[in-house]
């Protein structure tokens, strides 16, 4: 038999939020009057500790509280007497429908030069919701490692009720694809995103789902027109959603081992983006197999891919 304390939600031990500047001096002397230990972090405006939480404000304007006192932190100082806005367990109050049966969807790899471009599609309700975020679930871009993402993606799918729908193809598959619809990448991730959406609702019915908005044109929905009882919805930063934020995970697990893949297939570790430093890597595996070659790890699209052709021709 199970105790009630065993029943309880896990505490937060790690809590993040933008501030504004006005916000940001007020805890700053907060922390500084009532004594805390100043630290000397990178890339961090201040920083200060006690015995049970770290807190730091870096430059870009995000807030990062870390510890066993995470919890009592953010509820009695920061909401209490910073931002006076009470969030931490109040999910449900503002954002209701993120707690409701639907689906989430978003992409990753769209700005790599090496490896696919992911869609994925994840439904959950609003008990795995309370899950994901009891446990610090955040979207793919707010994650700093891969073995990060990938944990994140492994309790994703181990979630109890969620169903997921993945889509995407080889690099050469993907190169061919493009030129199909046109040279048209928006028209190309929306009928990735239609993949991913069918795969999922195969596997769970639900009313509507939120998508990443990456065009103001319907083009998913134009895709998908024949889903009766399904209603897609689309904004920016949906990402907000924890079911798009999952989605978001998702497709970045999956951009991840798929990029493994080809690095044992060039002998390099491809660099994610389109820097310098990635033009340089294309560039030797033109040398090691030719430009037509190169349509097995890059998106041949992509001025960097131009680039790294001519430089070696």
């Amino acid at each position: 038999m199970k105790s009630a304390k065993s029943d309880e939600p896990k505490a937060k031990t790690l809590y993040t939020k933008t501030l504004t500047p006005e916000q940001a001096d007020k805890l700053e002397a907060w922390l500084d009057r009532n004594l805390w230990i100043p630290a000397q972090v990178q890339y961090a405006k201040f920083a200060y500790r006690d015995k049970f939480t770290n807190v730091v404000f870096y430059n870009s304007g995000k807030l990062v509280v870390q510890g066993k006192g995470t919890e009592n932190f953010v509820q009695f100082v920061l909401e209490a007497q910073i931002t006076g806005v009470a969030e931490m367990g109040y999910e449900s109050v503002h954002h209701p429908e993120w707690f409701e049966a639907h689906a989430g969807i978003d992409e990753s790899g769209k700005g790599d030069l090496f490896g696919p471009l992911v869609s994925a599609c994840v439904i959950a309700d609003g008990k795995a919701v309370q899950q994901w975020l009891d446990a610090g679930l955040k979207e793919s871009k707010r994650v700093s490692s891969d073995s990060a993402a990938l944990a994140m993606a492994k309790t994703i799918k181990n979630t109890k009720g969620v169903a997921i729908g993945v889509s995407y193809a080889s690099m050469e598959k993907y190169n061919a694809l493009y030129v199909k619809f046109g040279r048209n990448l928006n028209k190309l991730l929306a009928w990735f995103h239609a993949n991913a959406i069918r795969s999922a609702l195969e596997k769970r019915s639900v009313p509507w789902g939120m998508l990443d908005q990456f065009t103001k044109q319907p083009l998913v929905q134009h895709q998908i027109k024949d889903l009766e009882g399904f209603e897609l919805r689309m904004r920016t930063k949906a990402e907000e959603d924890p079911v798009v934020a999952a989605a978001s995970i998702i497709a970045r697990a999956t951009y991840i081992y798929s990029l493994r893949k080809l690095n044992e297939e060039a002998g390099l570790e491809l660099k994610k983006g389109a820097s310098a430093a990635v033009r340089q890597q294309a560039r030797q595996l033109v040398e090691k197999f030719g430009a037509q070659g190169l349509k097995r790890f890059a998106k041949l699209h992509f001025k960097t891919a131009a680039e790294a052709i001519s430089g070696v021709e």
